[in-house]
């Protein structure tokens, strides 16, 4: 994780518009009975607790939304795993969702009675060399689990948190740190609490061996992962003597495979103490009353020594250490230096390093190589932890270029830095940009709560964090270029990833396991004293258009207007209608404008003076519509929009640049190709619309090689003649916003019409058949697709309780039947999805990402239920639940206001259809609900995209489905 990457977004409120320093101290306050410690004019308005039993507490109140972000974290990850279990302390996190003796049990006595047993049949199982004794042994483990199974209650705790109105349930285990995360309703935090209080207090590691075959599919997917194996195989290289480097956070294919819960439970023990954890909260409550609440809840953790991690420093490199990957992604270059740790006294000055090489507009990686189209991409960043960091530099190739050539791109824009080679002034335009991005930063609550959560974790002071505006402004040019002569030498590590054949691919086999009973349908007595806890919802707060949305005219163009009253943060939005499937030309000019100059300015100089005022803009194109986008703070407002209808006005075609985009645009086609989810979405689309569908509508290779440069820049100029929607979030009234832009951006008279928009239209599945597209990977990836009705609002509260019932989240049917129960998939889901625009159908995709050898079951499990829809009422409750308590805590603000109206129009709506929605949700019935499922859902013919490996899929089995199709990527990609 990018620790102090994150702290670049968030305290500069107050100083935003001085250069005076504010002053930053600890301090001690009580309140409500407890004593905590603050930081002077921090924004954050953060307190820190620590409880007689040494549990950290760091609350953020906000009044905002009445939601809060809650994590309890953990100072464990892969780093303190055993050599002997590497992957252990992410198992571990997995197994904290599977209850206590209290939630999960039916039965306590009895499951105890079985899981005793099978922690002694892994025990055996572990020592075991003899693999025909250790198939027996895992048989009877089998077995046994299906016993235990039939006392236990699976995804209780999930339950709960739907109950609450929770979103975002998930954890993640990292070097250092385990995290476990929801988003609750501010009514619900005393079920929350006892919640969590209940979950750290007794875990029980029931419903094992298939949680952990689902961790196994998680080592598949990474084994798919190029990415992922550029990372660890950079980290082992770099760190051979720490844990960094020496193991990886999901473990060995051989650890995963023994698996110890002796093991497990003493690392628990272990790491899982409250001086080693924190609560962090932040967002709408009364800290007071938080505080109080916490420390009963939390009171029973006993203090108790946290083992420490050592390890010995790492040997100087003496020369670059070069590595290649091989596998089917697309060529990239990466290269890693080794930095000290998180708290070195040069950990700003890496910091600052990383946003002059790179900070999307004016840094040397930025100007020097992606401006001037030299490289495809090229980026920066420094990752610090506690005991190393690393500056990691990532780059791919243009066409015709090869890695060596793109390594030298890029050490020589090291020497750059090294020489002192960049305006003196880029560094207080780093720092302006960075005050700006904090403001952005103290508008969410979750933000807060993530910051203050990474700060904990990385044992970081937050008093230096809330400073670091202030400490990093003090940095000399001087400076950076003595810490980049100190650090980046001959020292690095090179990791070529070059596109081929795996030829030694890696996979974990797949076990025999037999399906386990879930009990979807029982609830423990711990549930139902939760779900009974008093709690006074919020209430909901629909839109109104009419009054929350202010309008007016800029000449013929449409001007909709939401004041901005917190802050001096604007973004304004020309929103033009024209799209590729008028012009697929328009694309391509849009991304054309950021390499051009004006006859008194070149590209850079306009990137440069974009970033020096801390603003930006940026050209993108849909389907229909073009948006212009250009935003910063309100000061700088007609500087940067004279900035940008200046290069619009008085852009100079390049045909060198032209030139460089064309190979630039090739490279990314054909890197397309080799990207898997690039892959199933263009089957997916093939699957909806046919063989020529909105993913392949695009210019061919000929038509690409013969526009012109003076065509593009034509395009671009003649964009404000078309038919504009003005769109403003700010602090400038209305009235002075319309008179600055009417003398700066002219809207015509009179509206262009673009040309008529290419129709694609839905296809009926009138048969079951496969769409098959080959590609190197251990995995099997399939979606199943199914046009159906045309879209209909009054459907809406069936359509969002279905999809939260049937397989939106890990209480949904799908997921616990295919994921909990027969262990088939880390990944899968289905939806009933609208269409965005009342012209279009709604349509059924369903998923599931399983191993190759698991194809069959995964997709029968998976037809299983789309034919026959289990009918638990007990989950229909927390559905409908569900979606009322978002819309009672959904608070739309800002400039999302204006997307919700322009989206309710393209629906044909004139109202907030959360209004009908949440009236109507109560009203449905199982039975409704079954009927929903057999008129649209069961006994239909699918169409199924499916990536996987030729070598490994059977096309016998596949033509037991349906027919089968191949598809070539030139079908696919249309090029």
């Amino acid at each position: 994780m990018m620790i102090r990457k994150k702290f670049l977004m968030l305290f500069a409120v107050g100083i935003l518009f001085t250069a005076q320093a504010q002053d930053y101290q600890w301090k001690e306050a009580k309140s409500g009975g407890y004593t905590y410690k603050y930081v002077t004019n921090d924004p954050t308005q953060a307190r820190f607790y620590t409880l007689k039993n040494g549990l950290t507490v760091i609350l953020s109140p906000t009044k905002k939304d009445p939601r809060i972000q809650a994590y309890i974290a953990t100072k464990a990850g892969s780093k303190t795993d055993p050599a002997t279990n590497t992957g252990l302390a992410h198992y571990l996190e997995h197994m904290l969702f599977k209850g206590t003796d209290k939630y999960g049990s039916l039965d306590w006595a009895k499951e105890k009675a079985e899981l005793d047993k099978i922690d002694a049949l892994y025990e055996q199982y572990n020592k075991s060399k003899d693999e025909v004794k250790r198939k027996a042994i895992y048989k009877k483990i089998d077995s046994v689990s299906g016993v235990a199974a039939k006392y236990a209650i699976a995804n209780e705790y999930d339950k709960m948190m739907t109950a609450m109105g929770a979103q975002g349930t998930n954890a993640w285990t990292n070097f250092e740190e385990t995290v476990y995360t929801d988003d609750v309703p501010s009514s619900s935090l005393d079920r929350y609490l006892a919640v969590q209080a209940e979950r750290f207090r007794n875990p029980v590691l029931r419903i094992f061996h298939t949680e952990l075959e689902a961790v196994y599919e998680e080592k598949n997917r990474t084994l798919d992962n190029d990415g992922r194996k550029v990372f660890e195989t950079l980290f082992a290289t770099l760190f051979k003597n720490h844990n960094y480097g020496k193991q990886t956070t999901i473990g060995t294919v051989e650890h995963l495979k023994n698996p110890s819960l002796v093991e497990i439970r003493n690392y628990f023990n272990n790491y899982y103490v409250p001086n080693n954890m924190g609560v962090i909260l932040s967002g709408d409550f009364n800290p007071d009353d938080a505080i109080a609440k916490i420390d009963k809840a939390f009171s029973y953790m006993k203090n108790k020594p946290v083992p420490k991690y050592t390890f010995q420093p790492e040997q100087p490199m003496a020369a670059p250490i070069v590595k290649e990957i091989v596998g089917p992604d697309a060529e990239s270059l990466t290269i890693g230096y080794r930095l000290p740790g998180n708290k070195d006294k040069d950990v700003l000055l890496a910091d600052l390093v990383g946003s002059i090489l790179t900070n999307g507009k004016a840094g040397l990686l930025d100007l020097n190589l992606v401006k001037k189209q030299k490289l495809l991409r090229a980026s920066a960043f420094t990752y610090t932890l506690q005991d190393h960091g690393i500056l990691y530099l990532s780059a791919a190739p243009t066409t015709g270029q090869t890695l060596e050539e793109v390594q030298t791109l890029v050490l020589s824009e090291i020497e750059n830095l090294k020489k002192g080679n960049f305006d003196a002034d880029l560094i207080p335009s780093i720092i302006n940009n960075i005050k700006k991005e904090k403001i952005q930063s103290t508008e969410r609550y979750g933000d807060r709560a993530s910051m203050l959560q990474s700060a904990f974790n990385a044992e970081l002071d937050w008093k230096d964090q809330v400073a670091y505006v202030d400490d990093i402004s003090k940095i000399r040019k001087e400076d950076v270029v003595a810490f980049a002569n100190k650090y980046f030498g001959n020292n690095y590590v090179a990791i070529l990833k070059k596109k081929g054949e795996n030829k030694n691919p890696q996979k974990i086999e797949k076990p025999a396991i037999t399906p386990v009973e879930t009990n979807p349908d029982k609830q423990s007595a711990f549930v139902k004293m939760v779900n009974e806890m008093p709690s006074t919802p919020s209430e909901p707060v629909f839109l109104n258009f009419d009054k929350d949305i202010q309008k007016s005219k800029l000449g013929k163009a449409e001007v909709l207007y939401v004041p901005n009253t917190e802050n001096q943060l604007y973004r304004l939005r020309y929103r033009y209608k024209v799209g590729t499937l008028n012009d697929p030309k328009q694309s391509l000019a849009s991304q054309y404008l950021q390499f051009l100059g004006t006859d008194k300015k070149s590209s850079e100089e306009i990137s440069k003076e974009f970033y020096k005022i801390a603003s930006s803009f940026n050209v993108s194109t849909g389907e229909e519509y073009t948006m212009v986008t250009i935003e910063g703070l309100q000061e700088n407002f007609d500087k940067a929009v004279k900035l940008y209808e200046d290069l619009v006005v008085n852009a100079k075609p390049d045909e060198t640049a032209l030139t460089a985009l064309k190979a630039r645009i090739a490279k990314s086609r054909k890197d397309a190709k080799a990207n898997k989810g690039a892959i199933l979405q263009g089957l997916t689309s093939y699957a909806m619309y046919g063989p020529k569908n909105k993913f392949n509508n695009t210019l061919s290779d000929a038509e690409i090689n013969a526009i012109t440069a003076q065509e593009l820049v034509d395009r671009m100029k003649n964009l404000n003649n078309y038919e504009q929607t003005v769109i403003y979030y700010g602090p400038e009234p209305l009235k002075n916003l319309t008179v600055k832009l009417g003398t700066m951006h002219k809207v015509p008279a009179t509206f262009a019409v673009a040309g008529p928009l290419k129709s694609f239209k839905q296809l009926p599945q009138t048969k079951t058949q496969v769409l098959f597209t080959d590609y190197d990977m251990v995995q099997a990836e399939t979606r199943w697709i199914r046009n159906t009705d045309a879209y209909d609002p009054a459907k809406t509260p069936m359509v969002m309780v279905f999809n939260n019932y049937f397989g939106g989240g890990m209480g949904s049917v799908v997921f616990q039947t295919i994921r909990e129960s027969k262990a088939l998939a880390y990944s899968t889901y289905g939806y009933y999805v609208q269409p965005s625009k009342k012209e279009d159908q709604y349509y059924m995709m369903s998923y599931v990402g399983s191993q190759a050898d698991k194809f069959g079951d995964a997709v029968g499990a998976m037809n299983e239920l789309l034919t026959t829809m289990p009918q638990l009422p007990v989950n229909l409750d927390l559905a409908k639940n569900s979606v009322k308590k978002d819309i009672q805590t959904e608070r739309i603000m800002q400039d999302d206001i204006i997307f919700r109206y322009l989206g309710a129009k393209q629906l044909g709506l004139k109202d907030d259809i959360r209004k009908d929605l949440y009236t109507n949700v109560d009203k449905i019935t199982m039975n409704d609900l079954k009927n929903f499922h057999a008129t649209n859902i069961s006994g239909k013919p699918y169409t199924y995209a499916l990536v996987a490996s030729e070598k490994n899929m059977k096309m016998d089995d596949l033509k037991k489905i349906g027919e089968v199709k191949k598809i070539t990527l030139e079908e696919l990609f249309g090029y």
